[in-house]
């Protein structure tokens, strides 16, 4: 009898604690429904024109848990923490953050005008990054211009973009003969032309496929030098070549902003001191069109520059001052003799690099770098020849100086093996193991982690078309990833009309951009402590994989998070 009344009670005992832990549950997730409801801010982006001062952080600013935002169609998505981790100074409560001034809806915040004035103007230094300081950073949200709308889609926005999303008519009025922009109604259209393309860039890009194959695969990345609203790059992507454009922030007002609007590859950038953000062996091709880099000064530091990010077998193309200076000379108003003395001094130049000239005409001059350096190492004249660099850091390129000396090439064999080994053609190329890995040159990448990678990012990104059903549908040109490992969540996207920016973080190892560049992809060097190098609301889609992991300890989130939100488009 005892012992069934301890049964009863037993019994009773795990009914009682099971019915309290249900109720526990259910009074807390009624609890953490109504709170966030409750507690959900309003749209960030409703108000734009907010006549206040902009908000910026005091030397001793602290982080916050979490930036809050509601998505335009009012689905409500857990963004919520889920584990107790410190993040830098962060504090537990919730930090509404403002929206800035509309003045400074065209934010840039390392190439500000008002701030470069404070900078030499020699070798263009001015123009070089120069981020704001800790106590100078914006703590609030860039707003969008009045009546902003949504960019045309691929590949209409090649052609057109919203006058209102843009509101600079300058280049439509100093470039009108050129051709560069043309104001239409409400919008802009783009025909194509250049400096020294009036007629349309494909047009000109016809005359170069004449001079050397543009079609075949075997140029698959560019580098545009002075890009101005990136036609040339526009142009080159129905042929398989994807250009990496930049241009300064200059007077010519917003043309790397026309650019991204565009659809098009494209960085705020220019040829100072610091050496371009690309690893070395970067670009099947590089293009300078009345580029205005004086190639000849300096001892040939910036034609260095471009040798050092050129592949083994790359090509240079050149065209304006001083090709072709014998018909131009008026028109450039210079003389004869300085510009013969200009193009005396490249070709000089170009043969001190070991480079070959392929061929002149018209416009137009094409130079080719050796796919090795043993010839150009054993037929060294001492006196004349440049010198080739002593340290082996080619690919060091944030925040690193131009040196006057050429950049080694990897050692071979014969004087028939590429340098680095040979590249598959495009496509092929996307998904072939590069050599950088299969001859060990990236420490602890191996072929089959290669192959590992590649398989993870296409599995994941058929999850991504699940989340985002409009991935697959167009919606998204402009992507970024922000911790781009190898390069397998751009391949695993190759089939939509987009293209990526790969990034890859300052001092992360190891350091794959130049397998990216090898797969075909183009990217950057970036520290995700400082702004990015481009213009508000000029990506569609930003993909951080790792990437908070990485900086929680280098630098507050918070801010990491409004660069995002400044980059992308409403």
């Amino acid at each position: 009898m005892r012992h069934l009344e301890f049964q009863r009670m037993r019994v009773t005992l795990a009914i009682g604690v099971v019915g309290l832990c249900a109720t526990a549950y259910i009074l807390g997730a009624w609890q953490g429904t109504s709170s966030a409801i409750k507690d959900a801010p309003r749209p960030v982006y409703a108000k734009t024109q907010c006549d206040d001062a902009p908000s910026r952080a005091p030397s001793n600013a602290s982080g916050t848990t979490r930036v809050a935002s509601v998505a335009s169609s009012g689905a409500r998505l857990d963004f919520q923490a889920h584990h107790r981790v410190a993040l830098n100074e962060s504090s537990l409560a919730t930090e509404m953050i403002p929206p800035c001034q509309l003045k400074y809806s065209e934010y840039t915040p390392c190439h500000d005008p008002r701030r470069a004035r404070k900078f030499p103007k020699a070798m263009m230094q001015y123009r070089e990054r120069h981020c704001p300081t800790k106590d100078k950073l914006f703590r609030c949200l860039i707003p969008a211009p009045p009546n902003y709308k949504n960019p045309f889609t691929w590949p209409q926005s090649r052609d057109y973009a919203w006058y209102d999303n843009i509101p600079h008519r300058e280049l439509s009025i100093e470039k009108a003969v050129q051709n560069w922009i043309q104001v239409e109604g409400d919008r802009f259209r783009f025909p194509g032309g250049g400096t020294m393309f009036p007629h349309g860039a494909d047009a000109y890009i016809d005359d170069i496929n004449a001079l050397i194959p543009l079609t075949d695969g075997n140029i698959r990345t560019a580098l545009d030098t002075g890009c101005g609203v990136a036609s040339w790059g526009a142009f080159l992507l129905k042929r398989g070549i994807i250009t990496m454009s930049f241009a300064p922030r200059d007077s010519h007002e917003a043309q790397v902003q026309f650019a991204l609007e565009r659809g098009v590859p494209a960085m705020i950038g220019v040829m100072a001191t610091d050496r371009i953000p690309y690893p070395a062996r970067a670009f099947d091709m590089a293009h300078c069109s009345r580029c205005l880099i004086p190639w000849n000064k300096l001892d040939g530091l910036y034609l260095v520059e471009v040798d050092r990010v050129l592949r083994p077998g790359g090509y240079w193309i050149l065209s304006g001052p001083p090709i072709r200076w014998k018909k131009h000379y008026k028109g450039w108003q210079r003389t004869e003799e300085d510009l013969k003395q200009e193009q005396d001094e490249i070709e000089d130049l170009a043969k001190r690099l070991c480079w070959k000239k392929v061929v002149e005409k018209d416009d137009l001059a094409v130079w080719q770098k050796p796919i090795n350096h043993m010839e150009c190492a054993n037929n060294r004249n001492a006196d004349e020849a440049l010198q080739f660099c002593n340290n082996s850091d080619v690919d060091s390129a944030w925040y690193k100086k131009m040196e006057t000396c050429i950049s080694p090439l990897p050692e071979v064999q014969t004087e028939e093996e590429v340098a680095g080994g040979a590249l598959e053609n495009w496509p092929q190329r996307a998904s072939a193991v590069p050599p950088r890995i299969t001859r060990g040159s990236v420490s602890g990448i191996t072929p089959e982690k290669f192959e590992e990678d590649n398989k993870l990012w296409a599995e994941r990104a058929d999850h991504y078309k699940k989340l985002i059903p409009p991935l697959a549908k167009g919606r998204y040109r402009n992507v970024m990833d922000m911790d781009a490992g190898m390069g397998g969540f751009a391949a695993a996207l190759m089939e939509y009309p987009l293209w990526v920016m790969n990034v890859v973080p300052s001092g992360s190892a190891p350091d794959a951009l130049g397998v990216i560049y090898e797969r075909g992809f183009i990217g950057t060097f970036h520290d995700w402590c400082e702004a990015f190098s481009t213009y508000p609301r000029t990506y569609d889609l930003i993909h951080a994989n790792k990437v908070f992991s990485f900086y929680h300890d280098r630098c507050d989130i918070t801010y990491i998070l409004l660069e995002m939100d400044r980059i992308l488009r409403p």
